[in-house]
């Protein structure tokens, strides 16, 4: 049995997500992430407007007047969440720290997932795999899943995404959907991230927070990297320190860049500051213009 006040965030974040399903992402969802192909529904008669390609000539034959073929879509698609669950991810300087934006965008894509009847699952890492769920359909398999991102405590706190997408190429033997929830705070993952670009469509969601990029000037600050608990004392009016402390962010940006675009991987840049359910929207627009046009 859940605490009341954790159930009552699920259930907030619950409504949240799936007004912005039906309101904005259900349609261009599964516009944008198409099923495995199609089948066979049924046989109808012609109707004024039909497609006269979609006349079954055998039936009509036999039936004197004209019959159509019908086919559905087959979803039969897998999502899966991988969420980078390191302390780097527990900041935030805007309206959320950057794991409740994890968790948001997590619970949108399940419900998205869910109300297409795709399944979805869950690998959470941090420097190693702390937790997979395997995918599955169903509201009560997503709310399992949004619990597990909203309030899984990591026994470790450093990076490793090379670790969660290994994990992932040997789990999954099948096409999927791949969305890749980090900060991408984090080096020797090129590899196994254009390996999985190449076997699984990967969309890669890097979360970010404005001070990552530059520092305000405001003197002597004591930092600590969350995930070494390492101290340091900088000096934040040294204009040439924060000069280079954004060149290092361009720097870092640029490289993440260029290898998603070596492997045609489509990258989104979520902040901190609150809008990331129209980023994600955006997206999907910029997604489906693009196949429309291919």
């Amino acid at each position: 049995m859940l605490p009341r006040e954790i159930a009552i965030q699920i259930r907030r974040l619950q409504i949240r997500a799936r007004r912005a399903v039906e309101d904005l992402l259900g349609g261009e969802y599964r516009s944008v992430f198409k099923g495995a192909g199609i089948a066979f529904e049924e046989v109808r008669e012609y109707q004024p407007g039909d497609d006269v390609r979609s006349i079954d000539w055998n039936v009509t034959a036999r039936m004197g007047h004209p019959f159509i073929k019908r086919f559905i879509e087959e979803r039969d698609l897998t999502v899966m969440l991988v969420v980078d669950c390191s302390r780097s991810l527990q900041f935030g300087t805007q309206a959320q720290e950057k794991r409740e934006v994890a968790a948001e965008l997590a619970a949108l894509l399940a419900f998205c997932a869910i109300a297409s009847n795709d399944k979805v699952g869950l690998v959470a890492c941090s420097d190693r795999v702390e937790k997979f769920v395997p995918p599955r359909k169903g509201t009560r398999h997503a709310l399992r899943l949004i619990c597990d991102i909203l309030f899984f405590e990591p026994r470790h706190p450093g990076t490793n995404l090379r670790e969660g997408l290994d994990f992932l190429n040997r789990v999954l033997h099948r096409r999927a959907v791949v969305f890749l929830m980090s900060d991408f705070l984090d080096r020797g993952f090129e590899k196994p991230f254009q390996r999985t670009g190449k076997r699984l469509d990967l969309i890669a969601l890097k979360i970010t927070d404005p001070r990552e990029r530059s520092l305000p000037a405001v003197g002597l600050v004591e930092l600590e990297d969350a995930e070494t608990g390492k101290v340091m004392l900088i000096d934040t009016a040294a204009a040439d320190f924060r000069a280079a402390f954004a060149e290092k962010a361009s720097r870092r940006d640029q490289e993440l860049q260029e290898l998603s675009r070596s492997r045609r991987i489509d990258l989104v840049e979520i902040s901190t500051g609150g809008e990331h359910l129209g980023e994600l929207t955006r997206f999907f627009h910029m997604r489906e213009r693009r196949l429309r046009h291919s």
